[in-house]
């Protein structure tokens, strides 16, 4: 996992180092000037331009110029307060304008068709939310050291930093609290099927789907198959129990009170996932409401099951209450109806408090997933992509995070894990038209590629 600080924790790292400040300027400066050597293809003759600001990360890109000029490269450094509207002509730009603590709004010079480099992050953009003003630095890749930065992961951050390059110059930073999950992670919380298994060990229960909307139903059945559920169970309320996948057991439930023939027949069930295409109806949401007041087992709280919750006048308390594990999985419209709010820019404190509120492990969906539990701790993935941003795909993702609760990983990792996959999944697939659809199939090729 790669850690995530934040500039405030990012700083108190910085204080709390062993070696002098000019040890750890020097260790940057070298990292910079070694990924600024592999960006050209080498330094000799070639020409940089260095635009430093004040601080750390200014002295970072002029200790990087000295070595660069070390190394045979014409060097041309300019002062970030005095730089001109468009850049020398060169190979290479260097951003050490401004680091994580800028505040404001910058307007970058233009490189002049030279690729850039930034160093921490793109000047111009907000270390801990990833806000950029119209000014800022576009860079081709940024060298960030000991950790990633929030602002390099959320909103337009991401498209600003190009590819990043986390550097180590000896900075300890062990106790983080927010991580960047990978593929490693994720395969080393994988829980290992015993020889002897069968399929209730990791049985899950799909209430979803209303008459006409039964699609969504479907997809997270499925999804929770795909992902290593050993039986599903679907109920759709008020609709024949007939699936289009045979492998999925339908279950008749009556079209309302079917939470009391759900919450009595959960003795085998390790998981339920609750919501999708649901409906809207009060009796719909009352229903909800009840069962999750009552289920003792881990419960995906999805789409409609979410906007039943949104109704009360005090979701956070009924949460807490709550019996068993909880897995809230909104999307921006959805965590404001919960909270009374938007999540805003500082989303990862915003997540952050509604776990910390409910007791439920939160996954709020965006280009950068974010999972947190009650106790503070954050899990970010960006396995995802564009093509995520399809009707469905929220379904399909609720079912893969059942079936990974009821194989016994933990509402934080099976969250995380589940956005990972689903992610990947994608990542596999047509880079236009893929529907939600597509994403049954290739689940069982990520998880094979997890494979020990």
């Amino acid at each position: 996992m790669i850690p995530v600080l934040t500039p405030e924790e990012m700083r108190a790292v910085d204080r709390s180092a062993p070696e002098p400040v000019e040890v750890l300027v020097d260790r940057a400066g070298a990292a910079v000037a070694r990924a600024a050597t592999d960006m050209m293809g080498g330094a000799y003759g070639r020409r940089v331009v260095v635009v430093a600001g004040k601080g750390n990360n200014g002295a970072d890109g002029r200790v990087a110029a000295d070595r660069l000029r070390r190394r045979g490269a014409g060097v041309t450094v300019i002062d970030a307060a005095d730089e001109p509207e468009r850049l020398p002509t060169s190979d290479l730009v260097i951003d050490a304008a401004y680091g994580t603590g800028f505040r404001g709004d910058y307007a970058a010079p233009d490189p002049a068709g030279a690729p850039v480099l930034a160093v921490d992050i793109p000047s111009g953009i907000d270390g801990l939310t990833g806000e950029a003003g119209a000014g800022a630095v576009r860079a081709t890749a940024t060298i960030t050291f000991a950790a990633l930065k929030p602002g390099l992961l959320l909103g337009a951050g991401a498209d600003h930093a190009g590819r990043v390059i986390v550097a180590d110059i000896g900075l300890d930073v062990s106790r983080f609290t927010i991580g960047l999950v990978e593929g490693p992670d994720v395969r080393g919380w994988m829980p290992d099927r015993p020889r002897e298994s069968h399929k209730w060990r990791s049985a899950v229960w799909v209430v979803a789907g209303s008459p006409g909307m039964t699609g969504a139903a479907d997809m997270a059945a499925r999804a929770a198959m795909r992902s290593g559920a050993g039986t599903v169970r679907l109920g759709i309320p008020g609709q024949a129990p007939a699936s289009r996948f045979p492998e999925v057991v339908g279950r008749w439930l009556p079209a309302e009170g079917w939470d009391e023939e759900v919450a009595a027949d959960l003795d085998r069930m390790k998981a339920v996932v609750l919501g999708p295409g649901l409906g809207r109806s009060d009796a719909t949401a009352a229903a909800v409401r009840r069962l999750l007041a009552v289920a003792e087992v881990p419960v995906v709280v999805d789409a409609d099951a979410l906007f039943a919750l949104g109704s009360l006048d005090d979701p956070v308390r009924f949460l807490r209450k709550r019996p068993g594990p909880t897995v809230l999985t909104p999307h921006d419209g959805e965590f404001s109806r919960l909270v009374g709010c938007p999540p805003g820019p500082r989303r990862i404190s915003a997540v952050r408090h509604l776990a910390f509120t409910t007791g439920a492990t939160v996954l709020l969906k965006g280009s950068t997933t974010i999972v947190a539990e009650a106790e503070g701790d954050v899990l970010l993935t960006n396995a995802g992509d564009a093509r995520l941003a399809t009707a469905g795909s929220g379904d399909v993702l609720a079912g893969v995070i059942g079936a990974l609760l009821a194989q016994g990983l933990d509402g934080p990792r099976a969250a995380a894990a589940g956005a990972f996959v689903h992610g990947t999944a994608a990542g596999l697939g047509w880079r236009r038209g893929l529907v939600a659809g597509d994403l049954g199939d290739l689940l069982p090729v990520v998880f094979n590629s997890l494979a020990p």
